[in-house]
């Protein structure tokens, strides 16, 4: 044995102390962006049946929530709307008093730090639950895109400080920065959902948002899970037209596109850890499958590992409490 040479890995692992000044990858709460859905209607605190620990908030509920996270250190919320009304051409998205430009409003003026996010789409808005304007059973491109340009304006009237426009229109995000330049709102920056796959992981988010398509899905926009180029054409496009920063959604089944992103692109990169994969987590640690804890930290720096700056997760909230020892 004395003439065998191998290396030694096992030597920087012998301790905690140890594997902490050598580790390459840290998790930490300022990484997370935490979504809530709000409602309209007074005292409302429901939870999502298939999103245990998610809750649909009405404004009078929203402050606790928002006080909570604020308490937690997480610097970013994404607002999700569900209206009470919708049509055919998704028009609470863009009134100044939706539902999600009263939680913006409301929640800026709880929270002037707190950066709160835009989501801007039209889906849950519409009445047959597509992301943009329908004509003969077909969803129209550039007829959606002035939409989504008066839906941004109206949520940065607000008080949002960022717009992230998730419909995956052909050129979403140079509508939407040339409406807000044109309202005045050059430093409002555009978190876009640039790497959007059409994925069954998004389940659970339906029913939350009120979101399932009414006929057919979602495949003529959303991206087809077996392409890894287009990724980057679709990222290279929303550049060009003027992105600040880069969603790939989902991330976990994902994190080689993460890591496609992040080597060919210097932008904020922002990994969406989606209800489907928050539901699988969920529904394994209730049964006692899983160490709950441990699975999420690991899942959340698997993410930060393949390239992300920001991790928007619906267990942001634990995710900061176990990162603080709690």
């Amino acid at each position: 044995m004395t003439d065998l040479q191998f290396n030694r890995h096992r030597r920087l692992r012998g301790s905690a102390n140890l594997r902490a000044m050598v580790r390459e990858t840290s998790l930490h709460k300022e990484d997370f962006i935490y979504p809530i859905f709000v409602v309209e209607g007074e005292n409302v605190k429901e939870e999502i049946s298939s999103m245990p620990g998610v809750y649909h908030y009405s404004l009078d509920n929203l402050g606790a929530e928002l006080d909570e996270v604020v308490e937690l250190g997480i610097p970013s919320v994404i607002l999700f709307g569900v209206p009470n009304e919708k049509d055919a051409v998704g028009s609470q998205a863009y009134h100044d008093h939706g539902i999600t430009q009263e939680a913006i409003r409301f929640a800026k003026e709880r929270h002037p730090d707190l950066v709160v996010i835009a989501d801007t789409c039209l889906c849950q808005y519409t009445d047959h639950g597509h992301c943009g304007v329908i004509e003969n059973g077909v969803i129209l491109n550039d007829e959606t895109l002035d939409l989504l340009a008066r839906t941004a304006v109206s949520q940065a009237k607000a008080g949002a400080d960022i717009i992230a426009p998730s419909n995956m229109m052909d050129g979403f995000v140079a509508a939407i920065r040339f409406g807000l330049d044109q309202a005045g709102f050059h430093n409002i920056p555009i978190m876009s959902y640039a790497v959007k796959y059409s994925s069954a992981y998004y389940g659970p988010f339906r029913e939350a948002a009120h979101s399932t398509p009414q006929f057919g899905d979602r495949k003529t926009y959303q991206m087809d899970p077996a392409n890894r180029l287009e990724a980057l054409r679709e990222a290279a496009s929303d550049i060009e037209e003027g992105a600040d920063y880069l969603i790939v959604k989902p991330a976990l089944s994902y994190l080689d596109i993460v890591r496609e992103v992040r080597d060919n692109y210097d932008l904020p990169i922002v990994a969406y850890n989606v209800s489907g994969e928050y539901a699988m987590v969920k529904a394994a640690a209730l049964n006692g499958w899983v160490d709950e804890k441990q699975i999420v930290l690991e899942t959340l720096l698997s993410m930060k590992r393949a390239g992300a700056d920001i991790i928007l997760t619906y267990h942001a909230k634990d995710a900061a409490r176990w990162l603080e020892g709690k």
